[in-house]
């Protein structure tokens, strides 16, 4: 059947079983959801083109209760077509949004209560030009929005611009500014959709969803500039580029190992990071039993990959080896119609 909304499951972490999906609450196309640094609260995003008919996605917000349902607070609208990415700062103070379509972000202040608050002027910019590769990148397409670890700065890979844009962040007013310098310039046609700091705050990592690749960047926490340092493919050699895309990329919490999802390869492909460089070693590459693989978690104790099939609309758990980062099949699994975004509460 077809998704009601956000479903909620519980992982047993010795055995890396899942519980059957339960529906927490019910959301129009929900696409991408943050838990608050306190694990007090849920934010979501409708990736619609309209909501509540003024033009725009919507953004909620629900309280967690002790059994993990959800119980929503409130819904404003994300200013832009197509919200797809969600992400708070370290403190829970303020949360950002990425309109795909609209090609833009948006920025909104939290209550203490939880509460979102519609932005400033200073809360919304609007991308503006156009990528190498048309009609694809015709426009800007905003596909991600992530904080950096000190939480002065928030990072916009925009797929139709080939750029990752920075922006100084005020989390207390919910604002956000260009920074100085204002992004970082990617190969022609390559697409970076999502992206992951490393816990020291050092690099960063984003993935080529058009080119089916993943550049590690370095990144200066003083200025926020951001560097290429390598990029590398995340699907084997001679794999052409149609019916092929990247999804989700994440940075191990040991900040040993980053690992990046390949749709239509149907993978997960593992790389080892040079603590001393940054740089990325390729492992290996293992299937995520199921077709395009757009999201994937990973558990707070850091021993499993939780991969969403949004194509074959199973979950499924992957154990990662502690020692290699390799991963490894559980054969546990669950049935959730179009998977798209996976995340953890902590209990």
């Amino acid at each position: 059947g077809e998704s009601k909304g956000i479903y909620r499951s519980t992982l047993d972490e010795g055995r890396g079983e899942l519980s059957d999906p339960v529906l927490a609450a019910e959301l129009e196309n929900p696409s991408f959801l943050v838990v608050s640094p306190d694990q007090k609260y849920l934010f979501a995003v409708s990736e619609n083109g309209k909501f509540k008919g003024d033009e725009g996605g919507g953004v909620s917000s629900f309280a967690i209760g002790e059994d993990g349902g959800l119980t929503l607070i409130n819904q404003v609208n994300s200013g832009g077509g197509a919200p797809c990415h969600i992400s708070t700062d370290p403190e829970g103070k303020c949360l950002l949004v990425a309109n795909y379509m609209g090609g833009s972000t948006s920025s909104y202040q939290i209550t203490v209560d939880g509460k979102i608050v519609s932005p400033a002027a200073e809360g919304f910019i609007q991308h503006e030009g156009q990528g190498a590769q048309l009609p694809r990148q015709a426009s800007p397409h905003a596909h991600s929005v992530n904080v950096d670890p000190s939480g002065k700065r928030a990072y916009v890979a925009d797929l139709g611009l080939d750029k990752v844009l920075i922006y100084k962040l005020d989390a207390a007013a919910g604002t956000i500014v260009p920074n100085d310098p204002p992004f970082l310039k990617l190969p022609d046609a390559t697409g970076p959709r999502h992206f992951s700091f490393h816990p020291s705050g050092k690099w960063a990592y984003t993935n080529l969803e058009m080119s089916l690749q993943v550049a590690a960047l370095g990144h200066d926490p003083e200025t926020g500039a951001l560097n290429v340092l390598e990029i590398e493919s995340t699907v084997p050699e001679g794999t052409g580029r149609k019916g092929n895309s990247t999804a989700e990329c994440l940075v191990h919490p040991t900040g040993k190992w980053v690992y990046v999802s390949n749709r239509g390869h149907n993978s997960i492909a593992a790389f080892a990071i040079d603590q001393k460089t940054g740089k990325l070693d390729f492992i290996e590459r293992e299937s995520t039993q199921g077709k395009t693989p757009r999201n994937f978690g990973i558990d707070p104790s850091g021993k499993f990959l939780i991969a969403g099939n949004q194509g074959s609309s199973n979950v499924v758990v992957l154990k990662i080896n502690q020692d290699t980062g390799s991963l490894e099949p559980t054969r546990h699994e669950i049935k959730v119609s179009a998977a798209v975004s996976i995340r953890f509460l902590k209990r």
